[in-house]
């Protein structure tokens, strides 16, 4: 009984860190993005690098959540 209770903890704490690393990756990947790649004043999600982060990190939380 006590296995599959430290094996349901060390899953859960494996899977939270999977989610962790893709908010901490994609908000990186998403300011890399507007740092190199944005644009000026029209682009909705490029323009402002607190949008580019927080675009970077849903993305990166979607991924880091499907693996």
């Amino acid at each position: 009984m006590e296995n599959t209770t430290v094996s349901k903890e060390t899953r859960r704490r494996k899977r939270i860190m999977k989610i962790a690393l893709g908010i901490v990756i994609g908000g990186l990947a998403g300011y890399l993005y507007y740092y190199f790649i944005g644009c000026d004043g029209t682009c909705p999600i490029s323009s402002n690098p607190w949008r580019s982060i927080l675009y970077g990190s849903v993305v990166g939380t979607l991924l880091g959540s499907t693996f």
